[in-house]
């Protein structure tokens, strides 16, 4: 990136007292081109977790551009990437698409690789008159407000994400473990630490099956223990996802664009628009190993 001689002035809108801003007076354009201006938007989005921009009429190789910024793009082993621009898929509904259910689950999104993406920045294409909005979910304020004993319960559990138990499951059954094999699923810890930020986040989502360290004397005296006792806690975990006080909505424009940090949310891209078309198109920013 080189240095801009001119300096933009960011206006920050917080949307909700967790998560999510709205920025104004920028263009990721520009952000693209000028390391100063993207170094002060990554600032913007450790603090706020996801972050909104209207108006954004950018090229496929400015959106790529600018999210490479944030590191390199990484491809989808089920949805591909668009021919002429690596990293950057598309997501097209309309009323050819296939029904399927994954992006409304409050998710975070490919847990099911050993490097789960750092972020991702998402344009709409084309939108709904009314529907197809997204929700955000801050996943740090989830663990921070678990119950003390909760906390002191998940301290050390590890648990099983998998792509085989969701994008698998409608493949034939010699497909699914060929998917499967290219992506065993991962270990990674209930309660993450944030690499830049130092913040504890609860992390366990849709993609999460079990916990793979729970059936020790200490949390099991009797083999009904185990069963449904870590099924139980493991979906009171997942659900905190689902609490308003944590979330942010955001209703989509057409070239309004969110970028969000894939390590501290989750989020929920609402079906309800059926049959209007909705497309949007998106860049996966490649992550590193939970710890």
């Amino acid at each position: 990136m080189t240095q801009s001689s001119t300096r933009t002035r960011i206006h920050v809108e917080p949307l909700t007292c967790t998560i999510g801003a709205e920025l104004h007076g920028v263009q990721l354009s520009e952000a693209a081109h000028d390391a100063t201006l993207h170094a002060e938007i990554k600032q913007l989005l450790l603090r706020h977790k996801v972050l909104f921009l209207r108006d954004q009429d950018m090229t496929r190789a400015e959106h790529v551009a600018f999210a490479s910024g944030l590191g390199p793009l990484e491809d989808h082993p089920v949805l591909g990437s668009d021919p002429d621009h690596p990293g950057l898929v598309r997501i097209y509904k309309d009323l050819d698409s296939k029904p399927e259910h994954y992006e409304n689950a409050l998710h975070c999104d490919a847990t099911w690789r050993e490097r789960p993406p750092m972020g991702a920045v998402l344009r709409c294409v084309e939108t709904p008159e009314v529907g197809g909005d997204t929700i955000w979910v801050n996943m740090a304020e989830a663990y921070r407000r678990l119950p003390d004993h909760i906390r002191a319960q998940i301290a050390g559990l590890r648990a099983r994400h998998s792509i085989e138990a969701s994008f698998g499951a409608v493949l034939p059954t010699e497909q699914r473990h060929r998917l499967k094999a290219r992506y065993p699923d991962p270990e990674h810890p209930v309660v993450r630490t944030h690499p830049e930020t130092g913040e504890k986040i609860l992390f366990v989502n849709a993609f999460t099956t079990h916990f793979v360290n729970h059936h020790t004397p200490g949390n099991v005296r009797f083999g009904q223990d185990h069963a449904p006792g870590a099924n139980l806690l493991l979906n009171y975990l997942i659900s905190q996802a689902a609490i308003p006080e944590y979330q942010v909505r955001w209703r989509w424009t057409a070239n309004s664009v969110a970028i969000w940090d894939n390590r501290s949310t989750q989020h929920y891209a609402v079906q309800d628009y059926w049959p209007a078309v909705r497309k949007m198109e998106r860049a996966g920013i490649t992550g590193d190993r939970p710890c």
